[in-house]
């Protein structure tokens, strides 16, 4: 796992939209895979990313005709003309801006008669399409990706998932402010869905997300912070701003600092290329030789920031393709 800090959430949504436009215009089309396939986050963390999409689209800068997306998750029991089902959140704040193939567009349908077979159906056609090569997602207050709650299986695929009263809370501003309007079940991708793609960037910002960015960096991979299985996912990168670091140890801040730094400096390909000003805290740069009770140790952390040799051959640690320049009844929801 990667992590990736801005100052500001629009910088942090810049990076990510920058590095989206790069990837799909690099992508070389194969006969098993045609089409760049693109998962897809709603909500409110992820709508700077799609303005800045849009933008890149509207300068000339990015087609998405060769682009199939599928998306995350979708309520149960609204229908795709609700003016918060995220089929009508999608194309009013992304599809309906760009030169996508309607075709391409793969959402799940909450009012399906058949909500078991429309999740199986919604896997098959992400095999079909030769799986998903990046996985854009935000991450819950409680640390959940998709819908995939706290409790929820590590090897789940797509399915039927009951909402938390935590997330029906947080979800009530779209509603009026009602939590009675929000739908109390949702069809969403599994985590396991999610960690088969070849790249999963995760997006958080604001203070309210630092706990679950706490648990998911720092804490051991677990079923109650689901973003924490990024921990065991080859290409996975947590993209936060300044504020969503609040609850992280100082130290984790700097070696993730640090490794950027490095990579910047040193000649080491493979990495995302930065496109805002990296956040760099004024920091002690000392190392205490002993641990401090509760913090990473040297093994793990310092040892890297001592030995710039060290820091060097164990930063890329991701192989990104990017050079950087030097300079119905109510089926019973599964786990």
């Amino acid at each position: 796992m990667r992590l990736i800090i801005r100052n500001t959430p629009e910088h942090a949504a810049q990076y990510i939209a920058d590095y989206i436009v790069h990837r799909i215009t690099t992508f070389s089309p194969t006969p098993t895979r045609p089409l760049f396939t693109l998962g897809l986050p709603t909500g409110s963390t992820p709508l700077p990313i799609y303005r800045a999409l849009i933008t890149a689209y509207n300068t000339n800068k990015i087609s998405f005709r060769h682009v199939i997306t599928f998306n995350m998750d979708e309520y149960v029991g609204l229908p795709r003309s609700h003016p918060q089902s995220y089929y009508t959140f999608m194309h009013t704040n992304f599809f309906n801006h760009i030169d996508i193939n309607p075709s391409n567009i793969r959402i799940l349908n909450g009012t399906a008669a058949d909500l078991p077979a429309e999740c199986a159906s919604f896997e098959a056609q992400i095999t079909a399409a030769g799986g998903i090569e990046l996985f854009l997602g935000g991450v819950g207050t409680d640390g959940h990706i998709a819908f995939n709650e706290p409790g929820s299986s590590l090897s789940s695929r797509t399915r039927l998932k009951s909402l938390t009263s935590e997330t029906i809370r947080a979800n009530a501003r779209f509603f009026n402010g009602d939590v009675r309007q929000v739908p109390r079940m949702a069809l969403t991708v599994g985590v396991q869905t999610i960690m088969d793609s070849r790249e999963v960037v995760i997006l958080a910002t604001g203070g309210a997300k630092a706990v679950a960015v706490k648990e998911g960096v720092e804490g051991g991979v677990s079923h109650l912070c689901t973003l924490s299985c990024l921990q065991l996912h080859p290409r996975g990168v947590v993209v936060v701003d300044e504020d969503a670091t609040a609850e992280l140890r100082v130290r984790t801040v700097k070696y993730f600092t640090d490794v950027e730094r490095t990579i910047l400096q040193g000649d080491v390909g493979g990495e995302m290329i930065p496109t805002t000003p990296i956040h760099r805290p004024k920091l002690n740069t000392t190392v205490s030789s002993t641990p401090q009770d509760g913090e990473l140790t040297p093994d793990s952390m310092s040892s890297r920031i001592e030995s710039p040799k060290g820091l060097i051959a164990r930063s890329a640690t991701i192989p990104f393709e990017l050079d950087i320049p030097t300079s119905t009844p109510t089926p019973t929801p599964t786990v």
